[in-house]
């Protein structure tokens, strides 16, 4: 007698309807959940202290991904093997990886992150596309940053493609959602963190602020929107406006491209003799 088939959830399932849901930013916030898709993302949250509360796979993830599916049971997420085409009604991918997660918000509260004293932040002031603005994120994570702050003029976290293009950095490092720009700034200055604001008509050049040795100490990149930048209020909040030299005949570079640029530049000065996180680790 063969096997019998795997039992999947119905289409018509009330839980596949409210995963569905969770593709609009109003139901996200509403219910405090969004959507992580794929291997990576949902590894990642499901080792995030809870978090990951559903599972939907396909029997053929399911069976690829098993150490994935298993860690997912660990954490008491609820797991529901589903079709392709469930998959593809919850997913927001063109071509889905057979893994949709439902995830608990992780965002920290600003104070939060005031309090503990960080050296290296990534603030997001008027970032609008979803997906520079998971680069960003996962730039700050790679550059070591300790949190990221997206203000409240700036795209929703949960963005579908803001999470994928975070990569599961969403789940590493602290993210405070809709503060006030002027909030911000004065919150980390009083924290002790130079606020430097990343232009492309800065006055100050990056390698100069390399050069004189002033990147050193605990440091906060405020990035602006792709296509206008930073206002001119938001610029005059800054302890210095900075430019990323352009050495070669390229126009500009892209909102991510330069982010990546200034989070490794403070980031190696902080780690050379004399910076902040030298004096502080040894």
């Amino acid at each position: 007698m063969p096997p019998a088939s795997p039992e999947l959830i119905s289409p018509r399932s009330p839980r596949v309807s409210a995963a569905r849901r969770l593709a609009k930013r109003n139901f996200r916030g509403k219910e405090r959940l969004f959507l992580a898709e794929g291997p990576q993302a949902v590894r990642e949250a499901a080792a995030y202290p809870d978090t990951l509360v559903e599972l939907f796979a396909t029997v053929e993830a399911a069976e690829r991904y098993a150490d994935i599916v298993g860690e997912a049971r660990d954490t008491g997420a609820r797991v529901h093997l589903a079709s392709e085409q469930v998959i593809a009604d919850i997913s927001t991918t063109v071509t889905p990886q057979g893994l949709v997660g439902v995830c608990r918000f992780v965002d920290t509260p600003f104070e939060q992150i005031l309090r503990a004293r960080p050296k290296l932040v990534a603030v997001l002031a008027h970032v609008r596309d979803p997906g520079n603005a998971g680069t960003v994120l996962r730039c700050a994570d790679a550059a070591g940053a300790e949190a990221v702050v997206l203000t409240d003029a700036s795209v929703d976290l949960y963005n579908p493609k803001a999470v994928r293009a975070s990569v599961g950095s969403l789940f590493h490092l602290p993210v405070a959602v809709g503060v006030p720009v002027e909030q911000a700034v004065a919150g980390l200055k009083d924290a002790g963190v130079r606020i430097l604001a990343a232009d492309g008509a800065g006055t100050d050049d990056l390698d100069d602020e390399l050069d004189k040795g002033t990147m050193g100490g605990p440091t906060a990149w405020v990035f602006g929107n792709e296509a206008w930048g930073l206002p001119e209020e938001t610029r005059s909040l800054a302890d210095a406006v900075v430019r990323v030299p352009i050495h070669g005949r390229a126009e500009s570079l892209n909102l991510a491209t330069a982010a990546a640029v200034c989070l490794y530049a403070s980031a190696r000065a902080q780690r050379a003799s004399g910076g902040c996180r030298t004096v502080t680790e040894s």
